[in-house]
């Protein structure tokens, strides 16, 4: 079996909820060997965030949630109990024995452990150390708690979410989570690059915040230049005409012109030569000019066709069209299930013996990615990871477990 792009790296993984996971899990996925800490007999918060819950050999649920799966495969979990000096001192056992430490905790919280960055840089200085906040480590909201839905209100992206008139509408899964994990792991690759180089390792200070401005992308570059303050636009494109969801005869469907010569090509399928020839929408800054006009003559000739008729008819004259599909006919489409995302991995407390999760969606032809664990149970590694890198003993485990370090 070929070695994976991250063996030998380690991380020490004290994050948890949605965007440190992420994170690490990419990262897992890609070979690192993560180590998953969590606070004995509570663990994750996720894992308690259900229903739904895995359903266990008596069809009962079990103590493992949707949620903490979706977020958690690639790992080992033990568990250790930071609130303790015998907990300290294990933790710091491990971090010597780690190339990365990724942790979620408030600004300062570490430090008054004694894990803070600046106490463990001289110790380790290879170690990478990246902090995921709310915030950052530094302005005047450093110390406040940092969640998704206040980061997506605060930077900008529900102003331009939703349909107009309404009230202000976040993305309907935790998109600034996920996005700052996914800023996270590559930065952690980039600092991973820079410490085989020099031997230094670094802080990463990473945070909800910023992630979710930067993630505003052309709406935010378009207000830096113009000066204007997006407005939300529902379904459409600020900078792109056609570009929304249309009725049809027995359902909806997106329309997606990114240039002149498709949306000829759809007044052509569609039947609308006087749309073609009308000088009103010959390029797009002019259907941008009289988007409403457009978009009031079009519904006639959408509903003349069913979805499938669309989407075939456009397929064929390479005009961008698809259906809005629910969740599981996403997971049924034929493209998703040609391209793997949805995999299966055994799990111990699983009635079937598995967990079904979404893949990762990167393909590398030499080093393809591979799930060597399923999401853990707590503290399900402790022994197996405390053997394996400090080298104890059973006795010497099970006295830490007696002193309440793990």
């Amino acid at each position: 079996m070929s070695a994976l792009p991250l063996d030998g790296v380690r991380i020490f993984d004290l994050t948890r909820i949605l965007a440190g996971p992420t994170a690490t899990q990419l990262l897992g996925d890609l070979g690192a060997d993560v180590i998953k800490v969590e606070r004995p007999g509570q663990g994750d918060d996720t894992r308690k965030w259900g229903p739904p819950y895995v359903k266990g050999h008596d069809g009962e649920d079990t103590t493992e949630s949707a949620y903490y799966l979706c977020a958690n495969r690639s790992k080992r979990s033990i568990t250790i109990d930071l609130a303790s000096p015998d907990g300290i001192a294990l933790a710091k056992r491990l971090i010597g024995e780690c190339d990365v430490l990724v942790e979620n905790f408030k600004v300062g919280s570490l430090a008054r452990l004694g894990l803070g960055y600046e106490q463990l840089k001289e110790e380790f200085p290879r170690l990478i150390y990246c902090s995921v906040t709310g915030f950052g480590q530094t302005g005047p909201y450093a110390e406040r708690a940092g969640y998704d839905f206040l980061a997506q209100g605060m930077g900008g992206i529900m102003s331009v979410t939703g349909t107009p008139g309404v009230e202000p509408v976040k993305v309907g899964v935790g998109i600034a989570d996920v996005m700052t994990g996914m800023y996270a792991s590559t930065t952690i690759l980039a600092a991973l690059r820079h410490r085989d180089r020099t031997g230094e390792g670094q802080q990463i200070d990473v945070c909800l915040l910023d992630t979710q401005v930067a993630w505003l992308i052309n709406e935010g570059t378009n207000y830096l230049v113009s000066g204007e303050v997006p407005k939300p636009l529902g379904n459409e494109h600020p900078n792109i005409v056609p570009y929304k969801v249309f009725p049809t005869s027995d359902g909806h469907v997106i329309l997606a012109c990114g240039n002149d010569r498709q949306f000829r090509d759809w007044c052509d399928v569609a039947g609308a030569p006087e749309l073609r020839d009308d000088p009103r929408y010959a390029t797009n800054p002019l259907r941008l000019k009289h988007r409403d006009a457009l978009y009031a003559a079009m519904p006639p000739y959408m509903v003349e066709k069913t979805t499938d008729q669309w989407v075939s008819a456009l397929e064929a004259a390479k005009v961008p069209c698809g259906p809005v599909n629910t969740i599981d006919r996403a997971f049924a489409d034929p493209q998703v299930q040609a391209r793997g995302m949805r995999i299966d991995l055994p799990h111990p407390l699983a009635g079937d013996g598995t967990v079904p999760l979404i893949a990762n969606p990167v393909k590398l032809s030499a080093t393809p990615v591979r799930y060597r664990h399923a999401p853990p149970t707590l503290g399900q590694h402790t022994d197996e990871v405390l053997a394996e890198i400090l080298g104890m003993t059973a006795d010497e485990i099970a006295a830490e477990r007696d002193k309440g370090a793990v």
